[in-house]
């Protein structure tokens, strides 16, 4: 019984069925199921396998961001028991698109896809300046940024960032990730990125690796 509801919260997320994943979140909860099951085998896995289906190009961002939407569904319902059963976030992530870039799609699938690999996220949205980023790290306990840009003329936005960062003395505080269309690996390397993610999935895998750093 256990394995059905936690295949229907799975199956119903990678439908991007909100309503579904609503419903047998609250059967597996009310059933009794721990909560760390429902997350790792329903939400976590089921978000896994939509993110390597886009990895494969079997699913494109529309489906990804109904999916999260979907899993979000879900974690509304279990995150009020996380401190119960001693679930705790595996790192920190503020996120933004960067100063001059007003475009969020990309950068909202991220911020999901992470909350859904259990990171806390704190999203500052689009047009963030460089100030923003560095205060929240001044603050400490952020583990990771991530910068989004998708236009050109914005890319240097990052590097005013990373190199406040250094000027702040706070560069060796935290890992920093870059992404977005025009953004490639050689950018990241020449403004001293940690690493550079080339699509949501990616941003999730490196983000764990950062973790390892």
């Amino acid at each position: 019984m256990d394995e059905k509801i936690l295949q229907d919260i799975k199956d119903a997320l990678m439908r991007g069925d909100r309503e579904g994943v609503a419903r047998f979140t609250r059967a597996a909860l009310d059933a009794g199921m721990s909560i760390p099951n429902i997350l790792d085998k329903g939400l976590i896995s089921g978000m896994e396998t939509i993110g390597k289906k886009f990895k494969n190009n079997e699913v494109f961002i529309p489906e990804v961001l109904i999916s999260a939407k979907a899993m979000h569904a879900g974690m509304a319902l279990i995150e009020p028991h996380f401190l119960k059963c001693g679930i705790k976030p595996v790192g920190k992530v503020v996120i933004g698109t960067v100063k001059g870039d007003l475009h969020d799609i990309g950068k909202n699938i991220v911020s999901m896809m992470l909350k859904g690999a259990c990171f806390e996220v704190e999203d500052f949205g689009i047009d963030v300046p460089t100030e923003k980023f560095i205060e929240s790290i001044r603050k400490g306990g952020v583990d990771i940024l991530a910068l989004s840009s998708l236009l050109t003329t914005s890319m240097n936005s990052m590097r005013d960032t990373i190199k406040a960062l250094k000027e702040a003395g706070l560069r060796d505080k935290v890992k920093v990730i870059i992404g977005g269309a025009p953004v490639t690996q050689e950018f990241a390397d020449s403004i001293e990125a940690d690493c550079y993610a080339k699509d949501a999935a990616v941003a999730v895998d490196k983000a764990k690796e950062l973790l390892k750093r």
